[in-house]
């Protein structure tokens, strides 16, 4: 299959994807790849926070928001910031409240609005956790070099940006829109 600059095939023979019969080679086609990348580094995370701590993968992306903020932030922020639907973070949140590891305050500025923090219970299961998804992390990537590493951080932040997603702890805080 011929190849772009990109190195994205583009079709049997040079031909336009686009054209009637061609067919996508998922195994060449960024979103899938990214995609299914995603969630096996998901899964593997979790494996870390799920058996040890009783906590699912939107639970733990509610406390990792939590926890990467200075201050209190909206339910909505956290769905935003994590990519997941806003039904599935209030189930998590509700879970979350259930086992106080999280509280809701209300918001001064819109009673109808509701800020979300962690409890000091919540902290502690998040700073005993950190360590663990860290060291996971280091083993994930483990099959690439110091310079690979470096590369794939600076590719994965090129098309973060390319699609204008926030990039740094001092962006994420300046909005609460993310």
């Amino acid at each position: 299959m011929p190849r772009t600059r990109s190195g994205v095939g583009t079709g049997s023979r040079g031909e336009n994807p686009s054209k009637r019969g061609s067919k996508l080679d998922l195994f060449r086609f960024v979103p899938f790849r990214l995609n299914r990348l995603a969630a096996e580094v998901s899964a593997a995370l979790s494996g870390e926070y799920q058996e040890r701590y009783g906590l699912d993968i939107p639970e733990w992306r509610v406390l990792a928001t939590l926890g990467f903020r200075n201050d209190a932030c909206s339910a909505q922020y956290i769905a935003h910031c994590t990519r997941t639907h806003k039904s599935t973070i209030s189930r998590a949140v509700t879970a979350l409240m259930k086992r106080r590891l999280v509280e809701r305050l209300e918001n001064e500025d819109d009673r109808r609005e509701f800020q979300l923090r962690m409890t000091r219970k919540g902290k502690a299961l998040y700073h005993e956790l950190i360590p663990r998804l860290l060291r996971k992390e280091q083993e994930i990537l483990s099959c690439l070099s110091a310079q690979e590493r470096k590369d794939f951080a600076l590719l994965l932040g090129k098309v973060e940006k390319g699609l204008g997603l926030v990039q740094t702890r001092k962006e994420a805080s300046k909005t609460e829109a993310y």
